[in-house]
Parts: structure tokens; sequence; C-alpha cells
């Protein structure tokens, strides 16, 4: 979210750690907005979707842990973020555990109970992608996995010439054309060994490549050429021509995206550039993350699976298949969630203490707390900007995104923010900044544009999502905070004054009903201003801590509407589905302890496992709903603190 969130990886060798590590989660997204349901996500859909994972370093996914966020607006249209750029200026590692030493730990966001009684044990998530795999749930309860490279036969498809006949050369023009990167307004292509079938195809490779541009045939000294030039000047540009369409076939052509190490915004960049189309053409149901491999359904309006298919040769890192023809996008949100396949490696605990810790994580389950991830990483937390919004401290909010902090950043945004506390002149601090686009930079472009008396308007420059990410992160602590007093005050039972849902809408729970009811049926509200709050004393809490905060818990309406909360509601634990697990005995740690769907579509065998291996590993799959994190599942079973600044205090080599 900040450039500071965008460090550079300081990687980790693998190291054993008297306390488990696990981290790295990525949350959609998920909750907060609109809907009042307890799985609701602030996507205002059934499904903001966390999806997280838990690895032994903090790598730079785990920094820049909310980047790629993208939250609907009022309508449910997907707004999409402006993606952060990368810099290759690495943080330094020597300093990067002190410096995490100004990060949060789990009791300063509220995360502080456990519903398990069994007692704790270690394992390690290792910082290898492929011990934490995510395979999306559609809303049809299927589980998305890639198992067909086969593309749908079609008579409308150009030949496969089409991929080869055009030159790099050819390309390079013919896209400097069709980005109106020059002043030609036309690109001609000799047609060498000139036969009619030749120019077919190359009228065919042009339009189906770059489409916008159109082909004529001329005739120039003897010799024939294709003039490209473009069909309707700016308005053509990246956008698929009807026309060429056949009718029968459905709009959107359906793929499964499986990818390695890679969040699915940046996926999406990568494949835009390949086919050269703006990156909104493409729709999805849930934004995956980084540090794992995932399997998720993508949907690309008027691209042939064939070209899709021709980007498996040049791709590294993710394959595209299952590809079927449909007559819809897909809709943030509309996923039943997501099945984890985890590996906790060198794990400690004894075969009992295993079995009780995955015994009750399938039977009772975890407190469905917002993690770690949700808060930021650095020593501004993001709750903080979230709150001085809301408190409309519009000086606070500026001064909380630019002034110097502790903390793991990059020189020149250290920098920058050095420059702004000397100066306060956005137009110096911004020279300090090679990198534009994150949240600092935008500010400061912003206070450039409106003014320092005018920061409403400058903090407006922000991406939407990015700006509500605050409030909802506000509220995300709030919500933490809340349901560990309630756990501390009223135990793992529904007690009267608690809430739960009728359909959309909470109730109260009364006195003599309470025996119809489970803790697994109570929610607890997301402060707004459209929730009602508990009848018993953490109804009182709420408003002491919104005091606290200098806010009315009955004014959550914002002057700028899309700073006003209307709230919802949470369930306050999670029981897993479909929960499996084994202990595995190994003595490499290289070696990968199950077979992905990509190993099976390329025929390698299952690893053959020693019997009395040096190191047992905790393999456990399970499902969770989405807005959940699958880290908080994690802490339960392990029973230890996810947050980055508790695992760099363990017993830790850094390395380069």
């Amino acid at each position: 979210l900040h450039c500071a969130l965008n460090m550079e990886a300081v990687e980790m060798n693998s190291v054993s750690l008297k306390r488990p590590r696990s981290e790295d989660d990525v949350a959609n997204t998920d909750e907060i907005k609109r809907q009042k349901t307890s799985e609701k996500s602030n996507t205002g859909n059934d499904s903001g979707q966390s999806v997280e994972t838990v690895t032994e370093q903090p790598d730079k996914s785990l920094l820049e842990d909310t980047k790629n966020e993208v939250i609907p607006n009022e309508e449910g249209e997907e707004q999409e973020d402006e993606e952060l750029e990368d810099s290759d200026e690495d943080g330094d590692p020597e300093s990067f555990a002190d410096m995490m030493k100004h990060g949060l730990t789990e009791s300063d966001v509220g995360i502080t109970k456990f519903v398990s009684s069994h007692k704790g044990f270690s394992g390690i998530l290792k910082e290898r992608y492929s011990d934490f795999v995510v395979h999306e749930i559609g809303k049809d309860g299927r589980v998305s996995h890639l198992d067909d490279f086969s593309v749908p036969v079609d008579d409308e498809d150009p030949s496969e010439d089409t991929f080869t006949v055009l030159s790099d050369d050819d390309k390079q023009r013919l896209e400097e054309l069709q980005l109106l990167k020059n002043k030609e307004t036309s690109v001609a292509i000799e047609v060498v060994e000139d036969t009619k079938e030749k120019r077919t195809v190359i009228h065919q490779a042009v339009k189906s490549l770059f489409p916008g541009l159109e082909t004529k045939t001329e005739d120039r000294d003897g010799k024939k050429y294709i003039i490209a030039y473009h069909a309707a000047g700016k308005k053509a540009l990246a956008n698929p021509r009807k026309h060429s369409w056949p009718k029968s076939r459905g709009s959107y052509c359906h793929f499964v995206l499986y990818k390695e190490n890679k969040d699915t915004m940046d996926a999406i960049n990568v494949l835009s550039k390949f086919l050269r189309v703006k990156p909104n053409i493409f729709s999805y149901m849930g934004t995956k993350d980084k540090r794992a491999i995932t399997v998720q359904e993508i949907a690309v309006l008027r691209i042939t699976a064939q070209r899709l298919a021709h980007l498996n040769k040049c791709l590294m890192n993710f394959k595209l298949g299952n590809f079927s023809y449909k007559n819809h996008p897909l809709k943030l949100g509309e996923l039943q969630g997501n099945h984890f396949t985890v590996v906790l490696r060198n794990i400690t605990g004894t075969d009992d203490q295993i079995e009780q810790a995955m015994h009750s994580l399938r039977e009772i389950g975890f407190i469905n707390y917002y993690g770690m991830q949700r808060f930021g990483t650095t020593a501004v937390p993001t709750y903080q900007i979230g709150r001085a919004i809301l408190q409309n401290n519009w000086n606070e909010v500026m001064d909380l995104i630019l002034k110097p902090r502790p903390g793991a950043e990059k020189g020149y945004l250290v920098k920058c923010r050095e420059e702004w506390a000397k100066t306060k002149d956005p137009a110096a601090a911004l020279k300090k900044l090679p990198v534009k686009r994150c949240v600092e930079g935008q500010l400061l472009r912003g206070l450039l544009k409106y003014g320092m008396k005018n920061i409403i308007s400058a903090f407006g420059i922000i991406p939407r999502n990015n700006r509500l990410m605050y409030i909802h992160s506000y509220q995300s602590y709030v919500w933490n905070n809340m349901v560990s007093k309630r756990i501390e005050e009223y135990g793992l039972r529904a007690v009267p004054g608690d809430l739960t849902l009728k359909g959309a809408t909470a109730v109260h729970i009364e006195e003599e009903e309470v025996g119809n009811y489970t803790i697994h049926d109570v929610v607890m509200p997301l402060p707004g201003f459209d929730v009602i709050y508990p009848k018993h004393k953490i109804g009182e809490a709420y408003k002491e801590m919104l005091v606290a905060d200098n806010l009315d818990i009955n004014n959550m309406r914002h002057k700028i509407r899309d700073y006003s909360l209307s709230g919802a509601y949470r369930k306050i634990i999670i029981r897993p589905q479909n929960v499996s697990w084994e202990v595995v005995a190994y003595d490499d740690p290289r070696i990968p302890l199950f077979t992905t769907d990509l190993d099976k579509l390329e025929g390698k065998p299952l690893p053959v496992l020693p019997m009395d291996g040096k190191f047992r590993a905790l393999k456990m799959e399970f499902s969770l709903p989405p807005s959940t994190y699958a880290t908080m599942a994690i802490r339960e079973v392990l029973k230890m603190d996810t947050s980055i600044k508790n695992q760099t205090q363990l017993n830790t080599t850094w390395l380069r």
C-alpha cells in the first residue's frame, strides 16, 4: 500500500525456529462494506476473499500486503488499483530485524485469544511458496483445478501461422502504431513470397494481435505491401473489434490461471502486456496472494482461447488452461471461498498434541480475527490513518502518511520524508521519489495540485480502494479488540444480548432462547451507521472504544460520502470445512511434500518419502469461506504470534 510496504524482499535462509512462522497473507479487500452478513465482505459481496500464505521470511509480498486489493464502489463495480512500481533497491539485511521492532504485534491489533486448550508447538511454513497452495471454490461449490491445456476447436480461429508470420520488428512497429507512440499514421509490411494465402495470414495476424488496427493491400513499385492503420483513431485503441467475433461464441473466454509466486493483479498486468490490451478487460472473483501456488478462474473479453494458450510458451510462473467461452464475465466476490493445502515443516509437537490441535480446528474452529496483513507492516499502522480520516483530522492524515518514521523503508522514501519534514514543500519532496505511484507520491502530487489548504482533494488523488482500505482497517481493529473482550467476558457460548443473523438481519438473542444457539451462531458488528450492537457489556465497550478515539458510535456518517461507514456483521468463530491432515517424515527440506496441478499435468511422480526421516511435517487441508484469514487458522493450531515483529525477534539469520 505504501512505498514503505513495497520494500524488496530481504531473503531469509531456511531456519529452525523456537516458535513457528506464519505470515504473508494477503487479504483481498475482504469484508466490510454494504451487506450485513457474517461472512460478507467490505466488497459488499458474499466473499471479499482473503487468501494468505504463511512464510518463513518477511518477503516482499508480505511487506506489500495490501497493494493490489480491489474494492467495488457503491454500485458493486470493480475499481482497479494503480499498481505500485517495484524498485530493485534492497533493504539492509543487517538492520531489518532491528527495524521491524517498530512493527505491530498481534496484541497491538486486538488478537489475544485462542479457543483451543491444547499446548502449542513449533513448525515452520518455510519460505518455499510451494508449501502453501490455494484453490478457489466457485459459487457452484466446484474447486478450481488446472487439468486441461486443450483449446476449444473453433472454425473461426485464425491459423497457427498468425502467431509466427510477423517479425519482431513488425510487431514492434505495429505496437507503437496501435498505442499511438509515434507520429506514423500507418505501418507498411512488405509481403515476401507473395501469395493470396500469405497476405490473408498477415491481415489476420495484424487484426487479431493488434486490436484497433485495420489493414489493406497496396502495390508499391511492383511489390505488395500490407498497410496497417487505425480503424477509428484513439477510440479504437485496444478495443476488441466487435465485428471480428463470431456471434455464436460467448463473448468471454473463461480460463483457469495457475500461478506461482505472483499476485493476481501482477499476473493480469503481465497477460495484458503480452496480449496488448488493457487490464480492465479481465475479471475475476477474488485476488489471490503472491507467496503461494494459487489456482483460480479468470474471464477475459473477446480474446480467443487460442491466443491465451500461446502464452503458455512464453510465460514464467504461470499457466493457463481449462478454456471455455461464456456470455458473462466474473464478479468480484462471487466465490464460495478457498481450499488450502498447507505444509508446516520441522514440527515439534507430539502426535497427541497434533491430533488435539487438528481435532479442535475441525470441531470448534478458530477466532475469525482480521490477520496482521490487514494493518500494514510499518511503524504507522493503517488503522491509525483510518481513524484520522473518520475524525476528519486531515492534517493528521497527511502527517501520518508523510512524516519520517522508524522501520523498514527504502532509502529514497526516507529522504522524501526528511525533505517533507524540513520544507513542507510537496515539489521538493516529490523530487526525492523515483517511484511516484506509491501512496506518498500520490498524496504529494495532490498537494502540489490542490495546495496545502485542500488536503481532502489532495488525498482524493489516491485510488479509491486504497483510501477505503484505511477506514476498513480501523473497523477491523475495533472488531478484533471487541471480539477478544467478548470471549474474555463470556467464553465460548452464546449469551443473552449476543447478536445472531436471521437471514441478512441481525437480532439479539433473548434470555429464553439462548439454549437454541451456540458460539458458532454469534456475530459481531463492524462499527457503522446501519448496524446494531450487543445488549451486554460489549455493546458499551464498543461505545467506550470509539469515544476514546474521539468518534461517536451513533454518528458514523461522514460529510464525505465515501468515508461514511454503514458497518457489517462478521461471525466470531469460523469452523473450517473439509479438514484433513497427516504427519509425514522427510530428510531433504527442498523436496516438495505433495504434487500440484502442474506436476500432475506434466506427469511428475509423487515424492518418495522415507519412513524414518530426520524431520516431521504436518500436511493439512481445509476450506475457508471468503474474507477469512488462513493465518488465523494456523495460529490456532500452533498457538503463536503471526506478526513479523515477533518472528524477527526469533533466532534468525538474515541473508541477502
